[in-house]
């Protein structure tokens, strides 16, 4: 995780109130994290810091597009993303990250690591069907499209209704001698 210490936001030095910090995560932001569903990304994200007396909160917002197979065609395409996740850390006796928006650090700490926060609401921003845009409007041309209509069943079986078994016919026959 060392090529992640750019995302380390030292919070000692800082004066109280709202500060902005942004980040361009690309592809080797996940290689970091041996992540490789992504083929590419491009996206930007911003973290609003207030920092106050006894606490700091984050509020995290990503937007932008990953490189993803379609779940259909397995074509690359750009998947437009956007997630929003608000954090706040309050300090305590030991390290705690068990709630999932409250963090709480040591007292002795004097910076937060944001990397994990940006990955996960990076990857749980991002739908999980993958379906090309070219796909849903229907201008996709592509070999897995094209076996798949020549698969595709066009004729419905119907049941006929006159042709019964003779053996059922005597079994409704004791139904009606009563």
């Amino acid at each position: 995780m060392k090529d992640l210490k750019q995302f380390n936001i030292p919070f000692i030095g800082l004066k109280e109130g709202s500060h902005l910090f942004e980040y361009q995560i690309d592809k080797t932001f996940f290689e970091a994290f041996q992540f490789d569903e992504f083929s590419d990304a491009n996206v930007k994200a911003d973290i609003t810091f207030v920092k106050k007396s006894t606490l700091i909160e984050f509020a995290f917002n990503i937007s932008g597009t990953v490189n993803v197979p379609c779940d259909i065609t397995n074509e690359l395409f750009d998947l437009p993303i956007d997630g929003n996740l608000d954090l706040v850390v309050k300090f305590g006796p030991e390290f705690n990250d068990d709630h999932d928006e409250i963090l709480i650090l040591p007292h002795e700490a004097y910076q937060v690591n944001v990397s994990q926060y940006i990955y996960e609401l990076i990857v749980l921003s991002t739908p999980s069907k993958r379906v090309h845009p070219n796909v849903i409007d229907g201008t996709m041309q592509s070999d897995a499209l094209r076996k798949l209509e020549e698969l595709k069943i066009n004729e419905e079986k119907t049941v006929e209704e006159e042709s019964t078994d003779p053996r059922w016919d005597k079994l409704k026959d004791l139904l009606t001698d009563k």
